[in-house]
Parts: structure tokens; sequence; C-alpha cells
């Protein structure tokens, strides 16, 4: 039974929501550290009390989650297909960052994300 591209959009859909939200979620952790790191014993204490995050344990679910999902996307499509169509984490990530993280979005990185939503069009019509 061939697997329709409409559930393989979906699931590469939702891998790359739960990736945004690792992402978002690691990056949130990070900026409530000083990362002023500059000796092996600063390294430590850093790691330590990033390891203590609450967040960045969320990150890492929702990593496991992402991972789970791509292997099984991966077993049911062509990877040049589905790694294609997998750059839509980058619009994911960008809006996110845009909502979030109140990140500026200039001009050219709009224009790229419109290319690769061009580029995921023009993939997916098989």
């Amino acid at each position: 039974m061939e697997v329709s591209i409409l559930f393989i959009v979906s699931l590469i859909v939702c891998t790359d929501f739960f990736d945004t939200v690792s992402q978002l979620s690691m990056k949130l952790a990070i900026n409530q550290l000083d990362a002023q790191v500059n000796s092996w014993k600063k390294t430590g204490v850093f790691l330590f009390n990033l390891l203590r995050m609450p967040r960045l344990w969320v990150s890492f679910v929702f990593s496991a989650a992402s991972l789970s999902v791509w292997l099984f996307v991966l077993s049911k499509a062509d990877l040049s297909l589905a790694y294609s169509i997998d750059s839509m984490r980058y619009i994911f990530i960008t809006i996110a960052s845009l909502i979030f993280l109140k990140e500026h979005i200039g001009v050219m990185r709009w224009l790229g994300i419109v290319s690769i939503v061009f580029g995921i069009m023009l993939v997916t019509r098989v």
C-alpha cells in the first residue's frame, strides 16, 4: 500500500512542530543563564546549571518525539522528498522566533522563507 503525499506532509509538519518547540525551549533555557564561559570551571558550572533547567528537559522530550516521527517518515517516504519537505522547520522556527522571542526578521530573511515555500510546493507536486 502506497502512502499518500498528504499523509507524509502531515507527519513532517508534526516533526517540524516538535523540533520548533524543542529549539524554542533550548533558546529560552540558554537565555536565562550567564553564558560568559572562559574557563573549564565556568564551563562545568554552566553545564550543571543548564542541565538543572526544566526547559532544557522539555527540549529533550520534544527532540525525541521529533526523531520518532521522523524515523517513521523515513520508513514511508523517499529521503530526497522527505528532506526537502522538512525545510518547513525553517519557516516554523522563524515565525516562532518572531512571536515568542520577539526577534526582528528582515526583508531578506522573509524572501528566503518565501523561496522555501515555493520550493516545498515544487517538490510536493510529484
